[in-house]
């Protein structure tokens, strides 16, 4: 799968894409099938809210799942990262974050850059955020919220915040996001699951809690050039992986039976 250049250009521009029926709703459904038996195992890799102890994020899934190692390397994900980052790319990281019904929090306004430069030491803002709707998104259960075009002005100044939440994230003060969302306002990710998401290292988002009674689940896999590799390792691998082999794509029909 290939990127338009219409396409290529609304990226550079807003900073983002959202891709209507990337994946099909048998696909869609194959994935979901996996999750509640990895939501359920105990592991330091599923990470739960800090309130109320419902799961928030599993993470390192290729590593634990069959459906999941084929989905990272899925060419309607790997083909149009390499367009746009490079033909080299590894698997910096792979979860699944959920806000469940009545109960998923908050992520504060953040860009991933912060993290992965200050806790990896990643060099450059080059990598690449892969998203797959898994239920279907409104304005209701909890959605992404984007602000077009923040990723033009460069890293915005942040701040390590270890309180709101159970995962730690360099997040961006309310002033500077302020002006950022007067500059450029606000998109919700939303559609139906299967729909598709791509972001750069640098885009200004987050997302509200979760006060409807639909689950909200998005599959993230996010691919980084080898070049531009973490230079530190004091976080553990399934927060970002240190196999900095290229990512290599299978069949169009690898989740299907």
């Amino acid at each position: 799968m290939k990127l338009r250049e219409t396409q290529l250009d609304q990226l550079k521009g807003d900073g983002f894409l959202i891709l209507s029926d990337l994946f099909s709703a048998e696909e869609v459904e194959i994935v979901r099938a996996e999750l509640p038996h990895l939501f359920d195992g105990e592991t330091e890799a599923n990470i739960a809210e800090k309130e109320n102890g419902a799961v928030r994020t599993i993470m390192g899934l290729h590593q634990r799942n069959i459906v999941f190692e084929h989905l990272v390397r899925h060419p309607r994900l790997v083909e149009p990262a390499r367009q746009i980052a490079g033909p080299d790319l590894y698997i910096q990281q792979v979860k699944v974050n959920v806000k469940a019904a009545f109960e998923g929090d908050v992520w504060q306004w953040h860009y991933d850059f912060a993290t992965y430069h200050n806790d990896d030491g990643v060099p450059e803002p080059l990598a690449l955020n892969l998203h797959i709707l898994l239920d279907d998104v409104s304005h209701y259960n909890g959605p992404l919220y984007f602000v077009p075009g923040s990723h033009k002005l460069g890293p915005a100044p942040t701040f390590r915040d270890t309180n709101s939440t159970s995962y730690p994230l360099w997040v961006v003060d309310r002033e500077p996001v302020a002006e950022l969302i007067e500059a450029g306002g606000i998109v919700p990710a939303i559609g139906k699951a299967g729909t598709g998401l791509i972001f750069g290292d640098l885009l200004v988002h987050g997302s509200p809690s979760n006060m409807s009674p639909w689950n909200r689940a998005i599959f993230s896999l996010i691919l980084n050039p080898v070049s531009n590799k973490q230079t530190k390792f004091a976080r553990p691998e399934y927060k970002h992986h240190t196999e900095f082999t290229p990512v290599t794509t299978l069949a169009d029909d690898c989740l299907l039976p």
